[in-house]
Order: structure tokens, then C-alpha cells, then sequence
């Protein structure tokens, strides 16, 4: 070995001596487990709502509609996934069982079920279908089973909760790996009940049992993803309009919160003093309805309506969940594929090129080794600059080899160690001078990712001032695009 390799060696390995000394920040809780950080980088999940309603042209079913109604004639659960593997979105959502009861599986629960209809001679099982096609196209498959269930007789009863777990019980363990279980928010009131006919009012608190719910799909699905107001796994974002809080942080008071939460308000933006992490979920409908109707033809939101969802969900630090009506023909229809897979091209387009990419940052303050600067843009996740322990504001600066146009800002914090970040500024560099940056929204909680829109500015240098935070920074990505090219 020659002089000069012996010296490239040496100062490599006192390098790489130097990296090992250097700690790792602590987390600061709450912090995430692993499937809620892989839940959260899946950004974009689908929804299906499909059953009685579909034939019954309504939302909400009473409970008493004839399974023989239900009679899709073209039924193609491939069609649905190639649809959505195209539109970007990687994990999808059924409705096993809407609020009226009737299951689209065969249960041998009950006889409201999917062997009671025409489709395939009583011998369907379209979660059966939709999980086999999910299986082979590697997409995550989650189910959505109502709590609330408007045609059985015992409901308001205990005996129900034991049926419910029987169905559940059922879901969990025929269909493969779940990725996540919806439990919706809406429970009691009106209903078929085995004919009774009647109003019934349960302890939303504490009627469904959750802690047993819980622990059986921790048992049979330990990957599941847990969806309700309250979670634990995600949390409704308290609206139906697919927008998360410019501020929005992954945290809710466990012993607030529970499913039928009525401050919905608090539910988009969290709770900045929460002791468990539960990321919203915001869910929104491709149509005005949740279930397909005919006359909404005409009002499926525009490829660029979409793309707005997404910015005010993944880019406020929540997932998005996109609701798709599946037809009377069982298909999701050509307008809202085409719209959905459009958005999705128009996203990959705006975000397209990174302009910091390569560049290294400036930084005010670093703890060196493997957490310096250029985590920031070397596009790996598992990366990221950290400041020292004591220190919970710094600056980070680019200079960028030409005057270059932007019009996007996109941040990451590493979660697996917390949410930190507070507040924080942009600046840019123009004419020699730095000047704020006007984002047209609050620049206070960032999370897994925070994407900022703004006016397009033609700079010469970006900055970003993190300005509070509840621990030292750990900030694993930071781009900037322009969504013009």
C-alpha cells in the first residue's frame, strides 16, 4: 500500500471513529411504532364503499333491504386494484360490513350476508376477491367492519358485542395479512333491529368493549394499523373534507379521547400535550356521496382537486384516504379512475425534481458524524441532521449555484425518535438580500412530512429557520420544486 492510500485509509478511519462516538439523540415521546411509521409512508390509501346502499341508491341503509338486491353483474376486483396501483395509492379499505349489517363476506353469523344474494349463485365472497387481487399486486388490504349494525335484533345488547367479535373473529383470520381495521364513529340510533323498528341509544364509551376489540386484532393481525377517533393506531382527522390542521400534531390525551369524540375540532390538529401517537387519517370521497349514486356522474373532483387533497393531508403531516363508490356493475367507474390516475401524474410532475438535491446545507449547529448536514438531501429516510441536545432552534441554509425558480418546500422530520419542530420560517435570498417568505399558511408543526405551496419566487438562496421544538431537531429531508416545470 502506498503513502498516499495509507493516509486515505487513516483519515477514513478516524472518520468513521469519529462517527461512532457521536450519540444518537434520545426519543422524546410520544413516539411511533413501526407500523404506524410505515402506515404513514404509504401517504395514500383507497377506500370501497360498496353493499346494499349501492343497490339501494342511499348512505346509510336501515337494515331491512332484501339481500336479493345485491347482483353485481361485472364485478372485477382486478379492475379496482390496477386502478389504484395507478393512481399511486397503496393500500385499500372495504366495507366488510356498512351500518346496515349486511356482510359482503359469507359469514356464518348471520344470514344478512353476501350467500343470501344472487351474486355468483350465493357462492361470492367479494372481501375474499379484493384481498386475493391485493395479494397478487403486493398492495396492503384493510378492512372497515361497523360497529354499529342496524338490522341485527340484539344490538344495545350484550350479546351483540359477542357476535361482533365472532365476525371480526372471522375477518381477521380468512383473508391473509390486514393492514389496517376501520372502526367507524357512528353508533346507535334508528334501525331495522330483526324488525323492531326502533331508536336504540348505546354507551358509545364503553358498550363496544374496545380494549378486547384491540387486543384480538393485535393477536391475529399484529401489523394492523388501528383507525377510530381515537385510534390507537390513527385517528379520524375530525372532517370529511380529506384536510388535516396546517398545525397537526400526531398526538391525543389518551384519556380524553375515545370512538364518538365530539370535538371533532381538536381531532385535526391534535393535541400539542397528547401522551400517544395517533396520526389522522383524512378521509374524503372521490364523489359528494361515500356510496355510488348515479346522479353524482358529473361531480367527481377534478384530477386538480385531488391534488390539493393530498397537499392538505400527506403534506399537513396526515395520510390520505380516498374513497372510491364501486357502481352497480362492480366496477369503480371510468370517470373516477381516469381523475384519480391524472392527479397522481400531475403530483409525480410538481415534485418531480428536487432542486437542493446534492447540495450541502449550512447549518448553525450539528452534532456531527452521522447526523450532519448532509443527511438532509442525500433522499434516504433513515438519515437525518440532528442539533445537540441542548440546542432547539437553529438555521438551515442552501446557496444554490444559479438564480433558480421555485414554487414548493417540502420538509421531513424522522418520527421513529418524535414529533419535534413547533415553528419555524423560510427565507429566501433575491438581490443580495434575504427576505421572508410568504407560504400562505402556518409554519408551525412539520412531522413525518410538511409540503408547503406557495407564490413562485426566483432565489438564489432558501433558508430555513427552526425557530422552537420540544427536543433537539432531527430533520431527515428537505426539498424545494417548482411545480412549473
Amino acid at each position: 500500500m502506498n503513502k498516499k492510500n495509507l493516509i486515505l485509509t487513516a483519515f477514513l478511519a478516524l472518520c468513521m471513529t469519529g462517527c461512532k462516538q457521536v450519540q444518537a439523540p434520545e426519543a422524546i415521546g410520544p413516539v411511533p411504532t413501526n407500523n404506524q411509521v410505515e402506515w404513514q409512508q404509504r401517504e395514500k390509501i383507497a377506500f370501497i364503499h360498496f353493499g346494499l346502499n349501492t343497490f339501494e341508491d342511499q348512505e346509510w341503509g336501515y337494515g331491512d333491504a332484501d339481500p336479493k338486491i345485491f347482483n353485481p353483474t361485472r364485478l372485477d376486483c382486478e379492475q379496482w386494484v390496477q386502478t389504484l396501483l395507478n393512481a399511486g395509492i397503496k393500500e385499500v379499505v372495504i366495507t366488510t360490513k356498512h351500518h346496515d349489517g349486511f356482510c359482503l363476506w359469507p359469514t356464518q353469523q348471520t344470514e344478512y350476508c353476501i350467500r343470501n344474494s344472487p351474486y355468483k349463485d350465493g357462492k361470492g365472497d367479494v372481501v375474499g376477491e379484493l384481498a386475493d387481487a391485493c395479494q397478487r399486486h403486493g398492495m396492503k388490504f384493510g378492512i372497515y367492519l361497523s360497529p354499529w349494525d342496524r338490522n341485527h335484533a340484539q344490538y344495545g345488547q350484550p350479546e351483540y358485542v359477542d357476535y361482533y367479535m365472532r365476525e371480526l373473529h372471522e375477518v381477521l383470520g380468512n383473508y391473509g395479512e390486514i393492514s389496517e381495521v376501520w372502526l367507524d364513529g357512528a353508533n346507535g340510533g334508528d334501525g331495522y333491529y330483526g324488525g323492531a323498528r326502533e331508536k336504540r341509544n348505546i354507551d358509545k364509551r364503553n358498550y363496544y368493549n374496545f380494549p378486547a376489540i384491540h387486543a384480538l386484532v393485535a393477536e391475529m393481525q399484529p401489523k394492523a394499523v388501528i383507525f377510530s377517533d381515537a385510534g390507537p393506531g390513527c385517528r379520524w382527522v375530525g372532517n370529511e373534507n380529506g384536510e388535516a390542521g396546517q398545525t397537526n400534531w400526531s398526538f391525543l390525551r389518551s384519556k380524553d379521547v375515545y370512538p364518538g369524540y365530539p370535538n371533532m375540532e381538536e381531532l385535526t390538529v391534535g393535541h400539542a400535550d397528547g401522551d400517544i401517537w395517533v396520526a389522522a387519517e383524512c378521509d374524503v370521497s372521490i364523489r359528494p356521496g361515500w356510496f355510488y349514486h348515479a346522479k353524482e356522474d358529473s361531480l367527481v373532483k377534478t384530477p386538480e382537486q385531488l391534488l390539493d387533497l393530498y397537499y392538505k393531508s400527506v403534506g399537513r403531516n396526515g395520510g390520505l384516504m380516498l374513497n372510491f363508490p364501486v357502481n352497480k356493475e362492480g366496477l369503480i367507474s371510468s370517470q373516477d379512475s381516469l381523475n384519480a390516475v391524472e392527479a397522481h401524474k400531475l403530483l409525480q410532475k410538481e415534485l418531480k425534481t428536487n432542486l437542493l438535491a446534492g447540495l450541502l446545507a449550512e447549518v448553525t449547529d450539528t452534532r456531527g458524524g452521522h447526523f450532519d448536514a448532509w443527511s438532509l438531501t442525500d433522499g434516504k429516510y433513515e438519515t437525518y441532521w440532528a442539533t445537540n441536545d441542548d440546542v432547539t432552534a437553529a438555521d438551515v441554509t442552501f446557496m444554490l449555484q444559479s438564480n433558480t425558480k421555485i414554487d414548493r418546500l417540502m420538509l421531513q422530520e424522522y418520527i421513529p425518535l418524535g414529533q419535534r419542530v413547533k415553528s419555524f420560517k423560510v427565507e429566501y435570498l433575491k438581490g443580495g438580500a434575504w427576505k421572508e417568505l410568504d407560504p400562505h399558511e402556518e409554519t408551525t408543526t412539520i412531522g413525518y412530512k410538511r409540503i408547503l405551496r406557495f407564490d413562485p419566487v426566483e432565489v438564489s438562496g432558501l433558508r430555513i429557520r427552526f425557530t422552537d421544538a420540544r427536543a433537539c431537531l432531527c430533520i431527515n429531508n428537505i426539498a424545494a420544486y417548482y411545480s412549473g416545470n
